[in-house]
């Protein structure tokens, strides 16, 4: 699932591709924002650790399953 945060005060947004589903990302950016705890965890695919305060948030898209293509196909 790709994901992308938008920091405040930073010039581009993190993007990552988490193993997690679209409800667990969910329920993890929740506990983030209410307070539950102060950091938005997050670990990648390749297992790169991703640490955000919460309180920096701007926002956090979560998109859909990214597909691999193999091939030369057209897009």
């Amino acid at each position: 699932m790709e994901v992308k945060i938008g920091v405040q005060h930073a010039p581009r947004e993190i993007v990552l591709e988490s193993g997690l589903s679209a409800e667990e990302l969910e329920a993890v950016v929740a506990d983030a924002l209410t307070g539950k705890t102060q950091l938005l965890s997050l670990t990648d695919i390749k297992g790169r650790k991703v640490l955000i305060p919460t309180d920096r948030l701007s926002y956090v898209d979560i998109g859909e399953p990214s597909v691999r293509k193999v091939g030369f196909g057209a897009a």
